[in-house]
């Protein structure tokens, strides 16, 4: 091989993309700390265009024949309702989350369920084969079809693949893996995109069933390049608090099926449990009666969840009243505390103000906008809300009620677990349902005259 024809090693700014033949503690175009990272660079002769492969013929969108992919159920029926029905043979899955979430758990558990219908390898690069039977003793698991294998470096785990020819692999975890024929180290940028790159090539080539663990940052994304979520076929996300016992398995990405799924489970001693009924888990330690306290109807997909929103208005003590907000987004929250003062006339500036999403969960749809405002009104009026209302609506800067979609869906789910009183936006089909009285609004103030009572 000629001199011109080996790799370089340059040093690549993850937040600007600026090259370097020497490792900077800056960046010295974005002027970024930390952000250098080390790749290979083909410097040879011959160039991207030098060895162009032989173009293949196009062909008339009428006579491609298109077939499903095959797709097999996990055992686990919420894992299933996120990947869209269960995994397509041949797929590459990404599961991230904290450390301590439940990943290992819950990809031991679907193991235990796939090893009854082909052969699974979990290959381990944190844990030994030891610490791995231990996990699975107490989650009572000993399938015959389940394989351990504790390896890292990628080009042993092929061989393996290619040995023993599973019909699913698990790899845990993908920053853990590394390509000796590199010279970065292990969950470098280079590393992760090789190693990502020969277990995609393991799932299309032999259609295997690949799940990666990926471990992620303290802004909560996958650590590593972001490159890594565009090559895999689905990336699944599990958040929920250490302290609490629910855990939310989330589909941000998914080529076979909806990205707007969840999956609810539980954290037990034997494992993570699931919970076919979110909604009444979480309303089941509601307060009998208390100021702040109202329910609303979440939509995650197509199903919808009944959640908790507390509350808490209180006088401040300091110069500037704190903020304070736990599975919403605080902006906002600051936003419809701004709609109460200016459109309700409710004076929020020299209080504390906080609220809360019982049970662990976080709420991203402006469909809970309504009982936002109306949870603070009635801590802000101290007048409580009685058990049997349901508020759902999105707020506008006016203080318009603007309509949510799948109303429908949100209210039958309601009715079935025991509401008989809704406040939805005025909009001009409202569904008529058995056992719910149903009270139609404009404007946020009426909402509140309506539920707390006027002046």
């Amino acid at each position: 091989m000629k001199k011109s024809d080996k790799n370089k090693t340059v040093f690549v700014c993850r937040e600007c993309g600026y090259e370097s033949i020497k490792w900077v503690g800056k960046c010295p175009a974005c002027s970024s700390w930390n952000t250098m990272d080390e790749e290979m660079k083909f410097t040879g002769s011959k160039g991207a265009f030098g060895q162009l492969p032989k173009l293949s013929s196009p062909v008339s969108i009428k006579d491609v024949k298109f077939e499903a992919g095959k797709r097999t159920t996990t055992g686990i029926q919420e894992l299933d309702r996120v990947l869209g029905g269960g995994i397509v043979d041949g797929s590459l899955v990404l599961i991230g989350g904290d450390p301590g979430i439940g990943k290992s758990t819950i990809l031991l558990q679907t193991s235990s369920s796939l090893a009854k219908k082909g052969k699974v390898i979990y290959i381990s690069g944190e844990e030994s084969i030891q610490q791995i039977k231990l996990r699975a003793d107490r989650l009572e698991i000993a399938e015959e079809n389940l394989f351990l294998l504790a390896e890292t470096e990628i080009n042993n785990i092929k061989e393996a693949v290619v040995k023993y020819n599973p019909d699913f692999l698990i790899v845990d975890s993908i920053q853990t893996a590394y390509n000796s024929e590199l010279t970065s180290a292990p969950g470098s940028v280079t590393q992760v995109r090789e190693c990502t790159a020969a277990l995609m090539g393991i799932a299309k080539n032999t259609n295997t069933t690949t799940f990666i663990v990926g471990h992620v940052t303290k802004e909560g994304g996958i650590a590593g390049p972001r490159i890594l979520e565009h090559m895999v076929d689905t990336v699944l996300y599990f958040e929920g608090e250490r302290h609490q016992s629910f855990r939310i398995l989330r589909g941000v990405k998914n080529r076979f099926g909806s990205t707007n799924e969840i999956g609810v489970f539980e954290m037990q001693d034997k494992g993570l449990r699931e919970v076919s009924n979110p909604s009444e888990l979480f309303l089941s330690q509601r307060p009998v009666e208390g100021a702040g306290s109202v329910v609303t109807a979440s939509l995650e997909g197509t199903r919808p969840i009944l959640v908790e929103v507390q509350g808490l208005v209180s006088p401040t003590n300091f110069g500037n009243p704190r903020r304070m907000t736990d599975g919403v987004d605080y902006n906002r929250v600051s936003l419809l505390m701004a709609v109460l003062e200016k459109r309700v006339g409710l004076y929020l500036n020299n209080s504390d103000a906080f609220v809360n999403i019982a049970g662990g969960v976080r709420i991203n749809e402006p469909a809970v906008d309504l009982a936002i405002a109306i949870a603070l009104a009635s801590s802000f009026k101290d007048k409580p809300i009685k058990r049997d209302w349901i508020v759902m609506g999105e707020v506008g800067l006016t203080g318009e009620v603007r309509s949510i979609n799948r109303l429908d869906t949100r209210l039958k789910e309601a009715q079935k677990l025991g509401f008989t009183k809704a406040l939805v936006p005025d909009v001009s089909s409202i569904p008529d349902i058995e056992g719910l009285e149903i009270y139609p609004i404009k404007d946020i103030r009426h909402g509140i005259e309506v539920v707390l009572g006027g002046e």
